[in-house]
């Protein structure tokens, strides 16, 4: 009997809904009882179910890419474990950078397996970002760690809880090892409770509905999204398309490096990487689940961005990379800061593709997470602080609209910046400045989104700044005659007028007083800046989007063509 005959319509659709809703409860649950707030103000984790083989069902999202660790994570334990080494109420942990669900040791899963009736159907997995797992430097990621070892703990695929008790020598061993200890183990406990929401959800559903019928929903909800994904991989054309690009450097003083992609399109969509760059001294290597995931945000973009995050909707989508490279580095290749490659594996399926479609894919964005540490000794209280956040910058334009403003990068997703208020509460800075940052780039037809400029002042005795800005050196690229964007930039500013302008930094020191500016790039403009209009030019120059050197130099605005004050909203908007 085909799994159509035996559930009716109706019910399949309830249920498949029923699955999505329980990755989003349990991306709630997290957020509310998180401590940290890298996790409940910025949102870096993400919550789902699979099924009992590991595939992905439904995902809450914060982070793109997580979008491949879920069911990679869980497939790796399967294949560690096995079925008849789990039992109901165990946990298992694991952040292994170079295995199944791994990115960087910051990033944890926690993995339940669920059972029902004695049976093994489904997995509830979380996987957030924890401000500490030990290692060298506070906040556990830097920019010139050498190895893996420098990074923190590794949990290799390992039980937290046996049959619903904790280990507690392995909380111990946590404890002792993390420098906020009552913030990390609070993530963690937060962490188990989105899996046993999730838990909860599913069980809610099996009574209603019975094991068999939810497995055929589960089945049919794969399916579904592989069809919707091959009607789209239908609508792009045959052949052969590539791109590449230059990684600016590893942190430690090489590069820049290579890194390339050859994208086939047939019944397949299929993305190698060969000729790539190896794997590099510094952290910036990531690891094959980083690339997979990568490729993942763009195949999303390129068909449709309302697909589902099932594995379905994936199964069109092949990756090749060799081993080895600074897409797939093997252990102990540091990988702190793997965002940086990451997303320049994103970058260049896109900048493959966008010329096909030119109504779902833009020039480029600034492209790197700009991830941010500041660390001190708060000037209230006396305890250590540590400010772990992205930044948020321009992204580049359209074929008919301009790039938009102050928006985190494509592997952040749903994530955003630490309001000022916290940041100002709980870190021992002031947040003297924040806006879009008007610099040159990314004029076109449609202009390039503006990227951002935030400033933050040292109140504490002092502080330590790390940073990884990407494109510092190789800015986002422009489309049809665009110009290309600005490049990110870290600015270090001293009281005696030393000034330094960087990529990267590791623990560079501040006193009181002296300022840390993080400025994003603007993003890659869209068609020849001389087809502007130019009232649109003016508007620009109005709302301050452009200066009235940029709209001269860059658009041909003559010295005749003054700009009035600023139109009324009109009634009819």
């Amino acid at each position: 009997m085909s799994r159509e005959a035996r559930i009716d319509p109706f019910t399949l659709e309830i249920i498949k809904n029923e699955l999505i809703a329980a990755g989003d409860e349990m991306f709630h649950a997290l957020k509310r009882a998180a401590m940290s707030p890298i996790i409940y103000e910025v949102l870096d984790y993400a919550t789902g179910l699979t099924d009992a083989r590991g595939n992905l069902l439904s995902q809450g999202n914060g982070v793109a890419d997580f979008i491949s660790a879920l069911g990679f994570g869980v497939a790796h334990v399967l294949d560690k474990m096995g079925r008849e080494r789990l039992a109901s109420g165990d946990i298992v942990i694991l952040n292994d950078p170079y295995v199944g669900g791994g990115t960087h040791l910051s990033d944890v899963a926690l993995i339940l397996p669920i059972f029902h009736e004695g049976e093994l159907v489904a997995f509830a997995v979380d996987k957030a970002h924890w401000t500490e797992v030990g290692g060298k430097d506070p906040g556990s990621w830097t920019t010139d760690a050498t190895d893996v070892f420098q990074e923190g703990l590794q949990f290799p695929g390992i039980k937290l809880f046996r049959a619903g008790r904790p280990d507690e020598g392995l909380l111990e061993l946590i404890r002792a090892n993390v420098r906020t200890p009552d913030a990390t183990l609070g993530d963690l406990h937060a962490c188990v409770g989105a899996l046993r929401v999730g838990e909860r959800a599913l069980h809610r559903v099996l009574r209603k509905f019975g094991k068999t019928t939810v497995r055929c929903a589960m089945e049919e909800l794969l399916d579904e999204g592989e069809r919707r994904a091959r009607l789209e991989l239908a609508r792009l054309p045959r052949g052969t398309y590539e791109a590449t690009d230059f990684v600016d450097d590893d942190g430690v003083g090489n590069g820049p490096f290579e890194v390339r992609v050859k994208i086939t399109l047939d019944d397949r969509f299929v993305c190698d990487f060969t000729g790539t760059a190896a794997q590099v001294p510094g952290p910036i290597n990531c690891g094959r689940t980083s690339l997979c995931s990568a490729v993942r945000q763009a195949w999303k973009a390129i068909t449709d961005p309302l697909l589902p995050s099932n594995e379905g909707v994936f199964r069109p989508v092949h990756v090749i990379c060799p081993p080895g490279t600074i897409f797939t580095a093997e252990r102990p290749a540091p990988v702190s800061t793997y965002w940086e490659t990451a997303q320049y594996a994103t970058d260049l399926v896109c900048k493959a593709m966008a010329p096909l479609v030119p109504r779902r894919l833009t020039a480029g964005h600034f492209l790197s997470v700009c991830g941010t540490l500041i660390h001190g000794i708060h000037p209230d209280d006396g305890t250590p602080y540590l400010l772990v956040e992205p930044q948020a910058g321009g992204w580049g334009a359209g074929a008919d609209k301009d790039g938009e403003n102050g928006l985190v990068c494509a592997g952040d997703g749903e994530t955003y910046m630490i309001p000022v208020e916290i940041c100002e509460t709980r870190y021992g800075v002031r947040v003297e400045q924040y806006a879009l940052d008007i610099v040159d780039g990314g004029a076109g037809e449609h202009r390039g989104g503006r990227g951002l400029v935030r400033d933050y002042r040292v109140t504490s005795a002092w502080a330590r700044v790390t940073a990884t800005f990407g494109r510092h050196r190789f800015a986002p690229w422009g489309l049809n005659g665009g110009q290309q964007g600005s490049p990110n930039i870290v600015e270090l500013v001293h009281e005696d007028g030393r000034r330094f302008a960087l990529g990267k930094c590791a623990r560079h020191l501040l006193q009181r007083g002296e300022l840390c500016r993080l400025r994003t790039g603007t993003g890659g403009g869209h068609g020849d800046p001389a087809r502007r209009s130019r009232a649109r030019v003016l508007d620009d120059l109005r709302c301050g989007y452009i200066t009235l050197e940029q709209a001269r130099r860059d658009y041909g605005l003559r010295d005749t063509e003054e700009p009035g004050p600023a139109a009324a909203p009109s009634d009819e908007a």
